[in-house]
């Protein structure tokens, strides 16, 4: 009996089948969202073209089809495929693998072993593919969602050409649907905004745009279509791709930070909402904030500093969400403030020269002189009280003999440090004047 309702078996169990899985291409040319690696003159139709492939990283976010172009490449080039995950495998595991792929290379046949979130295997672990690589055992394929060149050893990123996997746009998404309508042969029951909606709430991530597709039809009533409080309602959103200690953090912060020092308060706004909507630590982009205040304001806008100070402690006090509009109100104030990295740049200098100079003695006639002996050796001799001098400026030189005197800090004529550079240029006349260089 078994026998007998086993291809019906097998069958219903393929109609099961996830709807990601069962749309997988069968070639490179169906792959959808990465023509630049897999069109007629992408990368990878290149190299199967002329027949010798290379060890590669597919760096990527979730969804964007590595795991099946690393796959139809082992097809398309007629070499046995072999498939392991950081996650799961160990360094048994991937003596398993390279044991098999020395047999099969010994037969005359190559193996292309992918590799799954490659990132998560340690340095050790990395390096032990560093042999196999160089004597053909295995052609690599390693796929990753984290910047490779922070999470990769150099010595195998020198051995693999790293291929940049794009996030879906709407048009590769709604290719998608249209093909998920076709092979379940009946359109998605949603309005043209729902769709829309739906395809936002992929994220870029093609699997899960497929993932949503499916509750929706799950859900749907013979006839119904839903709009978008609908589709709401039966799906649950999705959260952005972003990851607080990886790469989706480090690029937000810097797209924030970038357009606060390029005086745009929209993009700086919009940066610091998908950080909220992504469920940053609100008191981390307060203390961003602060750091901004003091190294693109400084002293153009010294209020800036003091703002800010104020909206990471209105947080505090307010705590979530009333307390996120004082640290949007301080990202604005940071945006549209006159720049300044006159402070910053000058802080650095400083420090430079004071690693490079070592110890000097400060001038003596600066130097208190609490002791005979100290005032025997010239300690605060000739020196000068500003509040006693004309203009209350001595003009003295504070900056040790042996260093003579510096210039750090250079504020340029914008807000409130083009008052400093008339104080400064002041200065300096009644300095050269009075002798003090």
């Amino acid at each position: 009996m078994s026998d007998l309702f086993a291809p019906q078996m097998s069958k219903e169990m393929a109609e099961r089948r996830p709807l990601a899985d069962r749309l997988r291409p069968k070639n490179l040319s169906e792959v959808t969202g990465q023509e630049h690696l897999t069109g007629e003159d992408g990368v990878l139709a290149r190299m199967i073209a002329s027949g010798s492939l290379g060890s590669m990283i597919f760096w990527g976010p979730p969804g964007t089809g590595k795991t099946t172009v690393a796959r139809l490449l082992s097809g398309e080039a007629g070499l046995a495929f072999e498939q392991i995950s950081a996650i799961f495998s160990g360094v048994a595991d991937l003596k398993k693998v390279f044991e098999s792929a020395r047999l099969r290379r010994m037969e005359g046949r190559q193996t292309l072993l992918f590799v799954d979130e490659i990132h998560r295997f340690n340095r050790a672990q990395q390096d032990s593919f560093l042999p196999v690589m160089e004597d053909g055992t295995v052609i690599l394929v390693g796929a990753t969602t984290e910047n490779p060149s922070f999470e990769l050893n150099a010595a195998l990123l020198s051995r693999a050409r790293v291929l940049t996997f794009k996030p879906h746009d709407e048009a590769s998404i709604e290719t998608l649907l249209k093909r998920a309508e076709e092979i379940e042969t009946k359109p998605l029951p949603l309005d043209a905004d729902a769709r829309k909606s739906l395809i936002r709430m992929a994220d870029g991530d093609g699997r899960a745009s497929l993932t949503l597709a499916e509750e929706v039809w799950r859900a749907a009533r013979p006839g119904e279509i839903f709009d978008t409080v609908g589709l709401g309602r039966i799906v649950q959103r999705r959260a952005p791709v972003y990851d607080k200690g990886q790469d989706g953090h480090y690029n937000l912060i810097s797209a924030l930070h970038k357009a606060v020092r390029g005086s745009d308060p929209d993009a700086a706004l919009y940066y610091l909402c998908r950080m909220f909507d992504a469920g940053e630590d609100p008191l981390y982009l307060g203390r961003r904030l602060v750091r901004m205040a003091v190294e693109d304001i400084g002293l153009a806008d010294p209020q800036a500093l003091v703002i800010c100070n104020a909206a990471k402690d209105a947080y505090d006090y307010l705590g979530s969400p009333e307390g996120e509009l004082a640290l949007a109100e301080a990202c604005v104030y940071l945006a549209t403030a006159p720049k300044s990295n006159g402070v910053y740049v000058a802080y650095k200098a400083a420090m430079r020269a004071a690693k490079e100079h070592g110890s000097l003695l400060p001038p003596k006639h600066i130097l208190n002189a609490p002791t005979k002996l100290m005032k025997a050796e010239g300690y605060n001799e000739g020196y000068l009280y500003d509040h006693d001098q004309p203009d209350a400026f001595s003009g003295q030189d504070y900056f040790p003999e042996k260093m003579g005197r510096k210039t750090f800090y250079d504020p340029p004529e914008r807000g409130f440090e083009r008052e400093i550079r008339k104080r400064l240029d002041w200065w300096a006349k009644l300095r050269r004047e009075r002798g003090g260089g």
